[in-house]
This record gives structure tokens, C-alpha cells and sequence, in this order.
């Protein structure tokens, strides 16, 4: 029972006679960072932010229909498969099994950035063997499901066509192949791909695909790939027990796209929420720490779907012209709207936020009067819940909840009595209605532009 205990005992493989483990020997504790709204928060700042302390950076869910903008020292990087944190010369990023992995994609991005300065990054990816493939035939697939939910429906998803849904599909159809099979036994895996592609060509009879001329590049990039493969639940394992580290989860897409708990059908394909974290890297639950939610001050979207404080009008305008709100991966138009406090409390109730990060506050700068969504009704009734169903969505009426504006520049503020008081106000009223504390306010682009609060 003494306070010493050798190192033997810490190895599940080589547990030693008669010594008692400790019970409450839980490892090292993982910081998430989560989208709040429906994408584009700035997770990608907030995650360069902790990324610069990280020893471990990991990506769980999603796959390139992700976009993360990272400015260092006036560069501009953008990732998509990539995790943020590769930016750090001093971490180890993981790409993790609940990320789909499509690999023309992750050379073509790596070599961008190699271009941009970035240095090593081969030396510090590390892909877990259990992830799923993004092959170019589920892209083609994409774009041929939109084109006919357009003909069907007369509506479209909005997918960023990356072949992300169709390659989920292909995992939950249990036909998936993953780094494993590529880098096991060829053969084996030719036979396995010819058969995907023809089952995906009885489904789509304008889908050709040249079978043997993937199959050569595939056999390349998996040799590129090999390298940096592990297995990533022992990896895991043993970066969670091992000598202290500090491990960051950077989430992709948001709780609003969230394939459970997003705004159904018009959500992305994996689980955005903080479940993904512990099913795409394979963490307990008892690793998960600080777990951080990123919203923008106001609110957006891209692509199709209900948007209840969406500001089709000069507001709206004002918003997307002074914040550039343009995608990332597709270069569309992000649409508009205050910031909907019904949202974050519903993230909230999901995610279990132990701090937010509020962004772009001074995209507001200029308003006279700004609005903020305090509670939904439908036939002048307050309703408690966000409605899963979206044709209630559509219908609800927002209550405001209105704020002078501070009509002055804060993108100068380094710190919290920088702001005016207006804004502060504003702040204060966000974090005490939704109940979680605000440790970050960001006034701009670089590093230095976050205020960060405790």
C-alpha cells in the first residue's frame, strides 16, 4: 500500500503478483474544442491558440469537407485533413479512426502548406490503421446524390461533394476499406476495391471509374502513407498513461451538423458532438477535461437548411461582407444572422461546455442596436427544447432580445478592459444565459487578437 510502485505495474501486459493497482490512476486528461453552431466559428484560432502548449494534437470525425484557417506571423494556412496543430514544430498530430481519409487529398494539402513554409510535418503524423478511405469514386458518387435529391426532391443537401457521406455510407454498409487493408495484403485489397466499385456502379449506372489506374496510385500513397500508420488505440493508450501530456481533440463541422443532434437532414455524416471524440480516437470517457465550445458573436451557415435568426436583409449583408464569411473548402456564401442563444444552450446540453470561446466580436463594431435570440415560439408560445422535426424549425418565431451597440473599434483590444462597456455587457449577457464561462473573446485574425479572459 506504500505510495511507491514500480513501473511494471503500470503495463496492463506485465500486471505484477499481489500489488493493488491504484485506483484513481486515470492518465493524462484530453482537451476538446468543439464547433457550437453550425461550422466556421474559428475553432481553427482557438485550437492554434492551445495547440502552441500541445504535445499531442488529434483529429476525430469528419474528413476534408473540413476548413480550418490558421494565420501565423502573417502567413495563412489552411487544413482540411490535416490537424491544426501541425503547425507547431513541437507536437505530434494524429489523424484519428473516425476520420475519413481521402489521400490524394492529404498530399495535395500537405504539399500546399510545405509550399506556404511548413516544415517535418511527415515526421509528426501519426494515422491510425482503423480509419476509413475516402476513394475519388465516393467524390464523383457525392455529386451524382445532389444531382438527384435536385431532380427529386427539388432540393439539395449542400454537401462540400468530398465524397464524406458516401464514404460513411460505404463504413456503415460494413463494404469500407481502411488504411488497414491498404497497407495489408494488395492482392486482397484489389479484389476488395473492384468489388466496392462495382457495387457502387450497380447503384450508378453513370459512375466509370478506372479501376487499375486507382489502384496503382493507391498502392503509391499507401507506401507514402506506411510510414506514419499505428495503431491508434494503443497509441492512445499509451499517450493518455504515459509521462504527463497535454493531449488537444480538434473537432471538425459543429454541433448543429452533428448527424444525431444537428439540424437533420441538412448535417454532415459523423458525430461533431463530444461523443466523437471518444469513438474516434478510442479515449474513455474519464480522459475527456476541459471540454471547449467555439461560437462567432453572431450566427452562420452554409448551404440549405432552417436558420432561425438568419438575416435576409441589409444586417445579413453587413455580416457577410464585414466578416468575409466565405467557406473555406467550398467558397460559398455563408449566410447570416444574429447570434441564437437557443443554439448554444442546446450544444451545451450535448457537449457539456466547461468554457466558450466567443469570435469575431468585432465584426459588430459598426451596428447601432445588436440583436441576440433568447427563446423560440411557435403560435406565440415560448417552446423549452430546439425541435428535432425541421418543418417546426421553419415555423418558429425568435424572441430578441436587443442591445445598444458600442459603435468603436476593438480589434485594437488585447485585454478585457480594452473592450468598451457596451461590449462587455453583451459578453456577460451571452455567458449567463447560456451558463457556461466565456475564457476567450476574439477581436481579429492573428494569434494575438484573442483576449483571453481566465
Amino acid at each position: 500500500r506504500s505510495g511507491s510502485r514500480s513501473s511494471s505495474t503500470n503495463s496492463p501486459s506485465n500486471p505484477t503478483q499481489g500489488l493493488k493497482r491504484p485506483r484513481n490512476d486515470t492518465g493524462n486528461k484530453v482537451t476538446v474544442v468543439l464547433g457550437a453552431q453550425w461550422g466556421d466559428e474559428g475553432k481553427g484560432k482557438v485550437v492554434d491558440l492551445l495547440a502552441t502548449q500541445s504535445d499531442l494534437v488529434c483529429r476525430c470525425q469528419g474528413g476534408n469537407n473540413a476548413g480550418h484557417t490558421v494565420v501565423v506571423e502573417g502567413t495563412e494556412y489552411d487544413f482540411h485533413l490535416l490537424p491544426s496543430g501541425i503547425i507547431n514544430p513541437k507536437s505530434i498530430c494524429v489523424i484519428g479512426n473516425g476520420v475519413v481519409i481521402h489521400l490524394p487529398g492529404l498530399f495535395e494539402e500537405a504539399e500546399k502548406n510545405e509550399k506556404k513554409g511548413l516544415k517535418g510535418w511527415e515526421k509528426r503524423l501519426i494515422v491510425s490503421d482503423r480509419a476509413h478511405l475516402v476513394f475519388d469514386f465516393h467524390q464523383v458518387v457525392d455529386g451524382i446524390q445532389e444531382t438527384q435529391r435536385q431532380a427529386t426532391e427539388g432540393k439539395i443537401i449542400g454537401t462540400t461533394k468530398k465524397g464524406i457521406g458516401p464514404t460513411y455510407t460505404s463504413k456503415a454498409s460494413r463494404i469500407g476499406l481502411r488504411v488497414c487493408d491498404l497497407l495489408g495484403d494488395f492482392k486482397e485489397f484489389s479484389t476488395k476495391f473492384k468489388n466496392l466499385v462495382a457495387q457502387y456502379q450497380s447503384m450508378y449506372s453513370s459512375l466509370t471509374v478506372d479501376t487499375d489506374t486507382q489502384l496503382k496510385k493507391l498502392k503509391e500513397y499507401g507506401e507514402r502513407l506506411r510510414p506514419m500508420v499505428r495503431d491508434g488505440v494503443y497509441y492512445m493508450y499509451e499517450a493518455l498513461h504515459g509521462p504527463p501530456k497535454k493531449i488537444l481533440v480538434e473537432g471538425a463541422n459543429a454541433a448543429l451538423l452533428d448527424i444525431d443532434f444537428g439540424t437533420y437532414p441538412f448535417v454532415t455524416s459523423s458525430n461533431c458532438t463530444v461523443g466523437g471524440a471518444c469513438t474516434g480516437l478510442g479515449i474513455p470517457p474519464l480522459n475527456i477535461g476541459e471540454v471547449y465550445g467555439v461560437s462567432k458573436a453572431y450566427t452562420t451557415r452554409v448551404g440549405i437548411g432552417a436558420f432561425p435568426t438568419e438575416q435576409l436583409n441589409a444586417t445579413g449583408e453587413l455580416l457577410q461582407t464585414r466578416g468575409h464569411e466565405v467557406g473555406v473548402t467550398t467558397g460559398r456564401k455563408r449566410r447570416c444572422g444574429w447570434l441564437d442563444l437557443v443554439i448554444l444552450r442546446y450544444a451545451h446540453m450535448i457537449n457539456g461546455f466547461t468554457a466558450i470561446a466567443l469570435t469575431k466580436l468585432d465584426i459588430l463594431d459598426v451596428l447601432d442596436e445588436i440583436k441576440v435570440g433568447v427563446a423560440y415560439k411557435i403560435n406565440g408560445k415560448r417552446i423549452p427544447n430546439f425541435p428535432a422535426n425541421m418543418e417546426l424549425l421553419h415555423k418558429v418565431e425568435v424572441e430578441y432580445e436587443t442591445f445598444p451597440g458600442w459603435k468603436s473599434d476593438t480589434s485594437a483590444a488585447r485585454k478585457w478592459n480594452d473592450l468598451p462597456q457596451k461590449a462587455q455587457n453583451y459578453i456577460r449577457f451571452v455567458e449567463n444565459h447560456i451558463g457556461v464561462p466565456i475564457k476567450w473573446v476574439g477581436v481579429g485574425k492573428s494569434r494575438e487578437c484573442m483576449i483571453q479572459m481566465f
